[in-house]
């Protein structure tokens, strides 16, 4: 093919039947996306779901998430959608506790920061930063790394083994960084 066809609306369900009859009638590369998406939270999601249900169902060989503001955003939103749907690996997977009222440190927090921090990471891994034990033990032994908050304070896990209790809440992120930047070989 010397071609590339592209249907799209800002309205998920009209893109989604357009390139299902788009791929039930020929078989040209298709390039998704969900035109005009939004804002970067509203996009995102729109994107999410409209990419999604598509890359789902093997409709789709090139993808652009357009969001309004900072194009770098759109291509950070593309990867977590190939991401989600195991068609891609790269840098960090995040598992993070909802938090609930057995949280003893601020998860949000730490895990924004530690996202920022591990933003340059290419190879992929499997990062859980949980508030407690209940869910956070197994996961915990099931990642790369991880932190399971406590009271005040976090533990650090390398490959399911515990490597610093009690880290103070106040240096977590920085030390859990630090952490998986030595582990992985790289101190950028």
């Amino acid at each position: 093919h010397e071609i590339v066809v592209s249907i799209k609306a800002h309205d998920v369900p009209l893109t989604v039947e357009a390139n299902r009859l788009l791929r039930q009638a020929g078989d040209w590369p298709i390039h998704v996306g969900i035109t005009e998406a939004g804002t970067p939270w509203d996009g995102a999601i729109r994107s999410a779901v409209g990419i999604g249900i598509l890359l789902s169902e093997g409709i789709g060989d090139t993808v652009r998430v357009s969001l309004a503001g900072d194009p770098v955003r759109e291509v950070e939103a593309a990867w977590e959608i190939l991401k989600a749907l195991n068609l891609r690996k790269r840098g960090p997977t995040f598992v993070v506790c909802p938090t609930c009222g057995r949280t003893g440190v601020d998860i949000a927090g730490i895990a924004e920061a530690v996202r920022s921090a591990l933003s340059d990471q290419i190879e992929p891994l499997s990062i859980a930063i949980m508030g407690c034990p209940v869910n956070g033990l197994g996961e915990a032994e099931r990642a790369d790394f991880a932190i399971l908050g406590g009271n005040g304070f976090a533990t650090l896990y390398a490959h399911g083994q515990v490597v610093r209790p009690k880290v103070p809440e106040k240096s977590v992120a920085e030390e859990f960084v630090a952490l998986v930047r030595k582990e992985e070989g790289s101190d950028a």
